[in-house]
């Protein structure tokens, strides 16, 4: 993005300042987008978070927007993690609501309709709540840490 209404920069890291700004003054948002029939713009995540599976690109946001809308789940965040046949495994990790008793099964279950198989949780990992930052913001490169070794073949 660029215009007059875009910071010009981070206050005293000039090392990040140069690698989040183009030398043409745009600043890289890290947002991946979709631009639809009509010309609107739509944002489906981020880059850091993008999940490549087999070869497909997978938008954590639209796998979380399912899993998220289901009875019993308080929220989720999706992930991917080292995998050795796929590149990356997508591995959701789910909040239940209180006094629910969803299960995986149920989870790819409800969304196997309504997303492409390469989209389905290869793992669904039950949590009490999410790592978040101070902002609020879930942390994802925490989950990712915590869950790398979720596919590691038994040798």
């Amino acid at each position: 993005v660029k215009g007059p209404n875009v910071f010009a920069g981070y206050w005293r890291m000039p090392e990040k300042t140069k690698a989040e700004f183009r030398d043409d003054g745009f600043f890289i948002t890290g947002d991946l987008g979709l631009i639809d029939p009509d010309g609107y713009v739509h944002i489906v995540g981020r880059g850091k978070d993008l999940i490549i599976s087999g070869g497909y690109n997978v938008y954590p946001k639209e796998i979380e927007s399912e899993i998220d809308a289901l009875d019993g789940v308080a929220e989720s965040a999706v992930i991917g993690v080292a995998h050795p046949d796929f590149g990356e495994g997508v591995t959701a990790v789910v909040v239940r609501k209180p006094g629910s008793a969803i299960d995986a099964s149920d989870i790819v279950g409800a969304i196997a309709g309504r997303l492409a198989k390469y989209k389905h949780p290869k793992q669904v990992i039950f949590v009490d709540e999410l790592p978040r930052n101070t902002m609020g913001k879930v942390q994802k490169n925490v989950l990712r840490e915590a869950y790398k070794d979720v596919y590691a073949k038994a040798g």
